[in-house]
């Protein structure tokens, strides 16, 4: 494993980290926290909206012997909150996460989906004098942010200097942030990459476009390389189920030798076929790797031609309140990728997950043009949109957590 500093919490941080929203029991718990430790894994992220998953966490911590002492200082524990609690609902969550993960204190507690201007004014107003107090008299540590945002909301964030992580949606197939991972470096915060293989583009079940074109690398650990050959990312999120989902993704660690094989992923409906070339660490991207992100590029070029979304975002607002942006995203990767599964899984949130995923879908468009002068790319928006919907409409999609 790799280490990183988080940002000016100072911690070393795995560059992988755990996530801990798909335990399904407390024994696939306790199996897979002892796996990922083993593997060199010292920081796990939780939430008390993960369902049982700080009991689970509390209680495999207590059976390895790591809720406190010198075991404990070695391990990094990051919790949430929500950003609309009120001072006295702070100090009891807190209170209430502390007990279930059966520890004195959080290295990190992050405001969980500060997704709106509300969200901001309200953690500024009513929350972050209270963090400062728990940080004060020892509860927590650092305090940091997630988002689900725009990029607006979280440069806004940012600038407040009042948060030292962030947790943040960003991968190859999703640059928007790019400009919030450069001033949050600036600002010298930790930075943590959540859910790089399912909202990348459900990378552990690539199509075969997407695989031919990334060959000789499965596209899941090319992304991962990627986002780990900036020095300015600390860590990636993983969210295994049971153990042998760390098997594959940690690869990038374990690899060493120019030949070792690329082993399938626990979940893959067939085998993959080795790679001659394995990515082995976090450096910066061989020859092999840039020339496997060029092919992507040019793809999507020559693929969708003239209709390329360039996700300049100059089209917002729309007076119907359609993410023109990301539903022409999604096109693009349907139609150069042939991703239509994440697609149709990402599209079918639009309408159903609120601030966490916002924006009405594309047949909602009235053809008021509104957006067409605008576009630097004078695309036929209306039309795309309606193209969209036809390609990806069906059925409503929930976010993980509430999968059942």
């Amino acid at each position: 494993m790799r280490y990183r500093r988080f940002g000016q919490t100072n911690l070393q941080m795995s560059v992988f980290s755990l996530g801990t929203m798909r335990f399904a029991s407390a024994s696939d718990a306790d199996e897979t926290i002892a796996a990922a430790i083993a593997r060199g894994i010292n920081h796990i992220e939780t939430a008390p909206a993960y369902g049982p998953s700080e009991q689970y966490i509390g209680q495999s911590l207590q059976r390895l012997g790591l809720n406190q002492g010198t075991a404990r200082a070695d391990l990094i524990l990051t919790s949430k909150l929500t950003p609309t609690l009120t001072a006295e609902q702070v100090n009891q969550a807190i209170a209430v996460s502390l007990k279930r993960l059966g520890v004195s204190y959080l290295d990190c507690l992050a405001l969980h989906g500060i997704n709106t201007p509300a969200h901001l004014n309200w953690v500024k107003s009513q929350m972050l004098g209270v963090l400062a107090q728990a940080q004060a008299d020892g509860r927590i540590r650092h305090v940091g942010f997630s988002t689900h945002g725009s990029l607006a909301l979280i440069l806004s964030a940012i600038a407040t200097q009042a948060f030292a992580f962030i947790n943040l949606h960003y991968n190859y197939f999703f640059q928007r942030h790019a400009p919030a991972i450069a001033q949050a470096h600036q600002q010298d915060m930790g930075i943590f990459i959540i859910s790089p293989a399912d909202k990348a583009g459900m990378l552990y079940t690539p199509p075969a476009r997407l695989k031919d074109l990334c060959a000789p690398y499965e596209p899941l650990l090319l992304n991962y390389r990627w986002l780990l050959s900036d020095s300015r990312i600390t860590t990636l999120s993983l969210g295994p189920a049971i153990p042998a989902e760390l098997n594959w993704p940690l690869q990038l660690m374990d690899s060493k030798a120019e030949h070792d094989p690329i082993m399938p992923s626990p979940i893959m409906p067939s085998p993959i076929t080795p790679s001659p070339i394995t990515p082995s660490n976090i450096e910066p991207l061989n020859p092999h790797e840039q020339a496997a992100i060029a092919r992507l590029d040019r793809a999507q070029q020559t693929a969708l031609g003239r209709d390329r979304c360039a996700q300049c975002y100059a089209c917002l607002p729309c007076p119907e309140a359609i993410n023109i942006p990301e539903v022409l995203r999604l096109r693009n990767l349907s139609i150069a990728y042939d991703m239509k599964a994440f697609g149709q899984y990402r599209y079918g949130m639009f309408e159903n997950a609120g601030h966490w995923f916002p924006g009405q879908k594309g047949n909602r468009c009235t053809d008021c043009g509104d957006c067409l002068p605008r576009c630097p790319e004078k695309l036929d928006i209306p039309s795309l949109l309606r193209d969209t919907h036809q390609r990806l409409n069906g059925k409503k999609r929930k976010r993980l957590w509430e999968e059942s």
